[in-house]
């Protein structure tokens, strides 16, 4: 409710006369304003001591965009703004009606068809938003406003476009715990299926009066959130299935907000309809009070002299605009996790801090059945941010007697029977430019010829080198050419028989494909650094994001690559090992590339492709050998995995798959009715006893011999692999990296 002003609070804001507060937190203040015409509005500024830092100006410009973007239907309407004033502010219409914590604190749950209702509506929100590629990120109570012809969606301060982590720092969860995505719980990624599973959050409070996960610490949320199963108790039982599947912690699982929306309501009768009267009757209530609000301003505190402060539009210089917008990317580094979480500290609401980091994280490790664990820092791509390149995996990898990953800026060697970190690598290289087999691995770099200008044009020339397994030193180059540049898209791709496969470029430096770049796929011998062939790759669009291979491996004498197309599409290439020649190139319909960024599953006849349906190609010309489609119609599959002429894949809804890999007939599939909630995402691995898969925070041990679940440990990570040497089942994933008997 309005509060008075402060004595320091400004008279005016451009054209609008402060009358009371809204609220106010560590970043800005919110004010009930109005125009000499009587207009009254919400008046949002941010505070005098910020204004000047990039990186808090550019994420208010931002939330303006976003509020502009849900408009006046979904939202508070933005009626006028000006993000480059000396302090920046904008208004949007005053929303008549309670938020929904305080339409549940009055009312108390609210009734199956208030939900229903009020759940549809929200969907159209977000589906407008979405459209835009815009993700709001912190939907919860406080930002959900109801009013009597719909609600209204508020407080884009951390929105953004998808996809796009310019101003979070990766790692860093930012928003409120309670009604956080698992994904955006842990610093990752968080999509437009992200905001359905904090809608289906929010629907769970408007039902019951408590979070699907609860109350308590950040990190104790944040915990839940990522590995808990969600509270559904006194949810109205025909709302369960739905919202259940909202709450998915897969994010590819979560359904659509059009699906959810017909599930809710069938759009017939007013939304006011369907709301109880006791609300109704708060919404009328404050549409009269609004207009008898009447200014009133704190007197000063008695050593202090008042002071009419006014915040006018002043224009910055078109010098300093260019030098604000030049340094907004140190700015944003700068503000780092405390920044991050400081800017949702706006008035209301239970506000979140970074995730703790390896030194002082307070994830229980009593949480794991592990061999040992260790924490790391979160995964590093190198800087990028957007797109395929940010989803990227990072190496884990199995090579002798280590298992190395890449964690934080290092890339470490762990002793994969003790855990013990033998070494870490400074400045570790761009995930993508690492390629190893069961005992060495490489990378491409580039190597100074001398030139220290600045101009980007000039891009030195590339290089190849060894990294020792023992130690994480990096060796002379073994191979580097003049003709080639070391760019930030080359990547490693396999290492096979003593020759190095990478993809490299020549042409300006950049961290996006360039039109007028020239690439190549070129094979190298690792003894002599002798390059035995190089095959010129399709020109890439200009400012396409897309690396141009997913995956790469040798089966004979064949380089098997997944490869992405300028569209975006997914291909099967081989080529012949001796020349570069493309043997065959098939497209691979309904693939996914961020699906299938794994290492490819070959034997020497075929290379299976999941991630949807499962289907066998043929080595020899890249003819379909089988395709679960025909034998198996309307069944998903994750990606599968090959084991002593057994193919494994996980079925959704089912669990483990066993094939016969010639034929793609099923030779057994999991018993038990255990596996409907096997995760997709993951690959399973397999001894020579049990198949791993991960099912919620759980990995499931599968007997081959009975295939029913035999026993499973607690674990918090997302890829898991097989270290045959060690005898163990090594995970990545929450902070940890943990070993697991295999047994």
């Amino acid at each position: 409710m309005p509060s008075p002003l402060t004595h320091d609070d400004p008279h005016t804001i451009g054209s609008y006369r402060p009358i009371a507060r809204l609220g106010s937190g560590g970043m800005g203040t919110v004010y009930l304003a109005r125009t000499v015409g009587g207009r009254t509005v919400a008046l949002k500024t941010m505070h005098a001591r910020i204004a000047s830092d990039p990186a808090f100006r550019t994420r208010f410009r931002l939330e303006t965009d976003a509020a502009r973007v849900v408009g006046e239907r979904f939202g508070a309407g933005v009626v006028d703004a000006d993000p480059r004033a000396e302090t920046p502010w904008f208004a949007t219409e005053y929303v008549l009606g309670p938020s929904l914590d305080e339409a549940v604190k009055l009312c108390g749950p609210l009734p199956e068809a208030s939900v229903r209702a009020l759940g549809a509506a929200l969907c159209g929100a977000l589906e407008q938003l979405h459209a835009s590629d815009v993700v709001h990120r912190d939907l919860k109570p406080s930002n959900i406003l109801i009013t009597a012809y719909g609600p209204k969606v508020i407080d884009f301060g951390i929105a953004r476009a998808a996809g796009d982590d310019h101003l979070t720092r990766a790692g860093v969860a930012v928003g409120t715990p309670a009604f956080m995505s698992p994904e955006q719980a842990g610093g990752q990624e968080h999509t437009a299926a992200g905001d359905v599973f904090a809608l289906a959050g929010l629907l769970v409070f408007a039902a019951t009066g408590h979070p699907p996960f609860g109350h308590g610490q950040a990190a104790d949320l944040l915990y839940r959130v990522q590995y808990a199963e969600p509270d559904l108790s006194g949810v109205p039982e025909n709302l369960v299935p739905a919202l259940a599947q909202c709450l998915d912690k897969n994010p590819f699982r979560r359904p659509t907000t059009g699906w959810l929306a017909s599930q809710l309501h069938d759009g017939g009768g007013e939304f006011a309809d369907h709301l109880p009267d006791v609300l109704l009757a708060d919404i009328g209530r404050r549409a009269t009070e609004v207009w008898q609000v009447a200014p009133q301003r704190l007197p000063a505190p008695a050593d202090e002299p008042a002071m009419a402060a006014t915040a006018a539009p002043v224009r910055w210089s078109r010098r300093r605009l260019l030098l604000t917008s030049g340094g907004a990317a140190l700015g944003v580094a700068a503000v780092g996790a405390a920044g991050a979480w400081a800017w949702s500290e706006w008035a209301g609401g239970p506000k979140t801090q970074p995730v703790p980091g390896p030194s002082n994280s307070q994830l229980p490790k009593k949480q794991l059945d592990s061999r040992w664990q260790v924490q790391v820092e979160d995964t590093y791509n190198g800087g990028f941010t957007e797109g395929p390149l940010d989803s990227f995996p990072v190496p884990l990898q199995a090579v002798g007697d280590m298992v190395v990953v890449m964690a934080g800026n290092f890339l470490e060697g762990v002793a994969a029977q003790s855990g013990k970190v033998a070494w870490k690598s400074l400045n570790a290289p761009i995930p993508w430019q690492i390629a190893s087999d069961a005992g060495r691995m490489f990378l491409v770099k580039d190597v100074n010829d001398g030139y220290t200008g600045s101009d980007s044009s000039h891009a030195r020339p590339l290089a190849l080198a060894s990294i020792d397994v023992r130690t994480g030193s990096v060796g002379e180059p073994f191979a580097q050419f003049t003709d080639l540049n070391g760019l930030s898209l080359n990547q490693a791709l396999c290492t096979a028989g003593g020759v190095a496969y990478a993809v490299a470029g020549h042409g300006k430096f950049s961290f996006s494909f360039l039109a007028s770049q020239s690439w190549y796929v070129l094979a190298v011998d690792i003894s002599s650094g002798k390059r035995l062939w190089k095959a010129p790759l399709p020109r890439r669009q200009q400012e396409v994001p897309h690396l141009f291979f997913l995956g790469a491996s040798v089966v004979g004498n064949r380089l098997v690559a997944l490869q992405e197309a300028n569209d975006g599409g997914v291909h099967a290439v081989v080529r012949d090992t001796g020349t570069g020649t493309v043997r065959w190139d098939r497209r691979l319909d309904g693939v996914v590339p961020d699906r299938v960024r794994e290492s490819l599953v070959t034997d020497a006849q075929n290379l299976y492709v999941g991630a949807g349906r499962l289907r066998a190609l043929r080595l020899g010309d890249g003819s379909v050998a089988w395709d679960s489609a025909s034998e198996r119609p309307g069944r998903t599959y994750g990606l599968p995995v090959i084991k002593d002429g057994t193919l494994y894949a996980v079925e959704k809804g089912l669990g483990l798959v066993a094939f016969d890999p010639a034929s793609g007939r099923v030779k057994w599939q999991e018993k038990g009715g255990q596996g409907t909630d096997a995760d997709l995402s993951a690959p399973p691995v397999v001894g020579s006893d049990f198949a791993y898969t991960k099912r919620g925070s759980r990995l499931w041990a599968i007997d081959l011999s009975s295939q029913q679940p035999a026993h499973s440990y607690r674990t918090t990570g997302d890829r898991f692999m097989i270290h045959e040497k060690a005898g163990e089942v090594i995970a990545l994933g929450g902070h940890f990296l943990a070993a697991f008997p295999v047994r």
